[in-house]
């Protein structure tokens, strides 16, 4: 490290200090088989050609990659832009295209198996945050989100705009996610919800001529219309609809450190929470399982039957920005994948054998630098220099 990049050459308060040395400290640990990549990951998603092994990751450095989680190598880097991509999705009636928005307010795309770039999205006014594909009366359709507070549908094979959409009732703000609503959407229209630096989700009816915004009956108004969803108290950042729920109920993960399950039969009021403590970049759930993730490092597993926590996967040193759902084909043992500002890539078993054995791991390592921590103690090790221990053992005396 380069004396002007050092960060013990500039001012720091304890508390930064001490949180410098801890992530250092738990930096070298090999819990959930890390596999290092070269910056910051800002978001993951799963490589549709091989769904249960590899999946795509948007870097700070500018970088999208395809990486193995089997041989711990990446397979392909898209290159291009040179400003940090926030968001992934993939798409093409093969999945055989990869998106990327980017701080450069455009979006990007490759082809997925040769990476050779092909059309990019310009229209933003600032960086883009959210992107979801989708098909449309036999259109192709790229939909993206900003934090410029607008929602942009995209003609994906032509790059034509089709709609720009804002809540016509109030002022949007930044888009953190979208998510297409599997029971509502159907060939001609897509019923798609955003979420935003507000505590509010929208829903939204496009068609391939035509927008609106959907209403919900509001509970607590003897079935008076409500035009947003507003379950969590600040940002939501993550959107989920479970594969293979019948019902159709939505996940959410906010800042406010809580991840809820929405039901539909209750107009998308909160069925079940999960809190975690600090702000939620993630949440996966399963049919046994929810898992979270976010600012505090952690990724916390709960009981779902129960709503209890079963354990807390420690191993990151930086906040985790996403969580991806890796699914076996056989239905027997679903991992997840978490990524982090500490550019590490982690991957955890779901079932119950194997995640109890790595929790036990991560409890014997916790155990083994706390005997040592209490050795050096022991040794008399108290960080003090001659003269303060002097001066204590004078008051001491007194």
């Amino acid at each position: 490290m380069s004396a002007s990049t050092d960060p013990q050459r500039f001012f720091e308060s304890d508390a930064f200090i001490e949180k410098r040395e801890r992530r250092a400290a738990k930096s070298g640990n090999k819990f959930g088989n890390p596999i290092v990549l070269k910056s910051k990951i800002l978001a993951a998603v799963v490589d549709p050609s091989s769904p249960s092994t590899s999946i795509l990751v948007a870097e700070a450095a500018g970088k999208v990659r395809r990486v193995n989680l089997e041989t711990s190598t990446v397979t392909r880097t898209y290159n291009g832009p040179t400003t940090p991509i926030s968001c992934l999705t993939v798409g093409g009636q093969t999945n055989n295209v990869v998106y990327a928005g980017s701080w450069d307010k455009t979006v990007w795309s490759w082809d997925l198996l040769t990476g050779e770039p092909l059309l990019r999205f310009k229209g933003h006014s600032d960086f883009v945050k959210a992107l979801l594909w989708t098909r449309i009366s036999g259109i192709d359709v790229l939909i993206s989100g900003s934090a410029d507070k607008k929602i942009i549908v995209w003609d994906a094979n032509t790059g034509a705009r089709l709609h720009t959409i804002q809540d016509p009732a109030a002022i949007m703000m930044s888009i953190q996610d979208l998510v297409l609503d599997p029971v509502l959407s159907t060939p001609d229209e897509a019923v798609v919800l955003s979420a935003s630096s507000d505590p509010h989700i929208r829903r939204w009816r496009i068609t391939k001529d035509s927008y609106e915004q959907l209403s919900e009956i509001d509970p607590d108004l003897s079935g008076a219309e409500r035009s947003t969803i507003r379950e969590h108290e600040t940002s939501v950042y993550k959107l989920v609809f479970e594969d293979g729920d019948e019902e159709g109920d939505l996940w959410t993960a906010s800042a406010d450190g809580s991840a809820k399950c929405l039901s539909r039969a209750k107009h998308f009021t909160t069925e079940d929470e999960f809190v975690h403590g600090d702000y939620l970049r993630g949440v996966v759930p399963t049919g046994t399982w929810v898992v979270t993730a976010g600012r505090d490092e952690d990724v916390k597993v709960w009981d779902r039957s129960s709503g209890k926590l079963y354990c807390v996967l420690v191993g990151h040193f930086d906040e985790i920005t996403d969580l991806v759902l890796l699914e076996d084909p056989k239905g027997l043992r679903h991992r997840v994948c978490s990524v982090s500002i500490d550019g590490t890539i982690r991957t955890w078993p779901l079932a119950r054998e194997e995640l109890d054995t790595v929790v036990k791991e991560i409890q014997e390592a916790s155990a083994r630098q706390l005997g040592e921590e209490k050795k050096e103690d022991a040794n008399g090790e108290s960080g003090m220099t001659a003269e303060e221990e002097a001066e204590l053992a004078a008051l001491m005396e007194d």
